[in-house]
């Protein structure tokens, strides 16, 4: 019957009384040593996306789980996450609920109930012509991971004025900065990736600038299979 199947399976698989190689498997770092799936011998827990069966056992310190919903029944399974909800997917790879990455290095997100927020890692400042500054222009600097703001020189002897007349520009603001924002905005989509804004003025120059982050509230829903006729 079907039901026996896998007591069948189980047997023929756990040999008793266990036999086990004398010397332990060396494990690749991050997989640790597990009872086999018979309780019988010393493996290395198979990882994320590492394929798995009844005897080679995800490791479920990780909340990993031998997956077979993706296969054919009986073959190609992989070790996957339990509750695929409480993670989140970007890019292809599966982090898990509460973990924070950096999908490159001007984003750090944070996985959140399925679906994450983002904020950016550069400064989205505004920089406004002044005297000393005629012509900002906002450049990608080799090396650098974020842009930053140049005095473009399209007029030399003003830029040499106003230089020889203000001396270099300080850092520090003349005046205490009061800090002030909004709140941030509800998602602009209700599923999928969207962004939420605020006008805030916490930055380096104390400017009013508008920012943006990345946020999903949740995954959106996948589209369903064509009924047969």
């Amino acid at each position: 019957s079907a039901m026996a199947l896998p007591l069948q399976v189980c047997a023929q698989l756990c040999r008793r009384p266990c036999y086990c190689p004398r010397v332990l498997p060396r494990c690749p770092r991050g997989s640790p040593l597990v009872l086999d799936g018979c309780g019988c011998c010393k493996i290395c827990a198979r990882r994320l996306g590492e394929p798995c069966d009844f005897l080679h056992v995800c490791d479920q310190s990780q909340g990993l789980v031998c997956d077979y919903s993706a296969a054919p029944a009986g073959t190609g399974a992989t070790c996957n996450f339990e509750d695929s909800e409480e993670g989140c997917e970007v890019n292809g790879r599966l982090y898990r609920d509460g973990e924070v990455f950096q999908p490159s290095c001007k984003l750090q997100c944070r996985c959140l109930d399925g679906g994450f927020t983002c904020v950016p890692l550069c400064q989205e400042d505004v920089r406004l012509p002044t005297p000393d500054c005629p012509y900002p222009r906002r450049v990608e600097v080799p090396g650098k991971c974020c842009p930053e703001w140049i005095c473009e020189a399209r007029d030399q002897h003003l830029l040499r004025d106003a230089g020889a007349g203000l001396g270099a520009a300080s850092p520090l603001l003349p005046y205490p900065c009061q800090e002030w924002g909004t709140e941030w905005s509800a998602c602009s989509a209700t599923c999928g990736v969207g962004f939420s804004t605020r006008i805030s003025n916490q930055n380096r120059y104390c400017r009013l600038e508008t920012q943006r982050r990345l946020c999903m509230a949740r995954p959106c829903p996948a589209l369903p299979a064509a009924s047969p006729a």
